[in-house]
């Protein structure tokens, strides 16, 4: 075998899971992108929409200044949140913890390295992410809420301390199983995620 050939051997061989990581970091990047809008010009009710928007972020950001959240968002702020999230960019990521525990399993660090990455680029540095939690039907509601907050907590405290992610650009919200990704399925595997949205609310100036 030529050294060549070997060259080419040996990167097909260690290439896969790195390519499988770039290709999970591409993903949440685009599914996260802001979309333009088709028009330049806003309405004044896209304005108004717009500022109400910014004006709750704003204030759930004020709790969310250090790397343990000061204060959970409320019932009422989750509702707000949920409403705001509806129409922006997201991406559902499977985040494996330990059975009844917000410990992050060591399975699931490939999947924070490729988010930590994806939101540490240019293109996304500064917007302001929700990190909702959700789990399955199984089990009590105020449990499950508490449960996917903790959870949502722990996915956050990684992309600050590990990334160095701005903290109050990453707000964590538990929702427990108020909203179910398969209804029909309620104690699928598929209702156990950590959802992330882009808010398109900007932080500060990208630099």
């Amino acid at each position: 075998m030529t050294r060549t050939a070997l060259i080419l051997t040996l990167a097909f061989a260690v290439c896969p899971a790195s390519l499988h990581a770039q290709s999970l970091e591409d993903n949440i990047g685009s599914a996260l992108q802001a979309k333009q809008p088709l028009t330049r010009s806003l309405t004044a009710t896209q304005d108004s929409k717009a500022a109400a928007e910014k004006q709750i972020i704003d204030r759930l950001r004020t709790r969310s200044i250090s790397v343990e959240a000061v204060q959970a968002p409320t019932a009422d702020e989750r509702t707000q949140i949920a409403e705001i999230a509806r129409d922006k960019p997201a991406i559902d990521l499977e985040i494996l913890f330990e059975y009844n525990s917000a410990d992050i399993s060591p399975k699931a660090m490939p999947a924070l390295a490729a988010l930590g990455k994806a939101l540490s680029r240019q293109d996304l540095k500064g917007s302001v992410f929700f990190i909702n939690g959700h789990t399955d039907a199984a089990g009590g509601a105020d449990y499950n809420q508490l449960l996917s907050q903790r959870r949502a907590n722990s996915v956050r405290r990684v992309l600050v301390e590990q990334y160095r992610l701005v903290p109050d650009t990453l707000i964590a919200a538990g929702f427990g199983k108020e909203q179910l990704k398969n209804p029909a399925n309620p104690l699928g595997q598929e209702n156990r995620r950590v959802q992330i949205v882009n808010t398109t609310v900007q932080a500060a100036a990208k630099r």
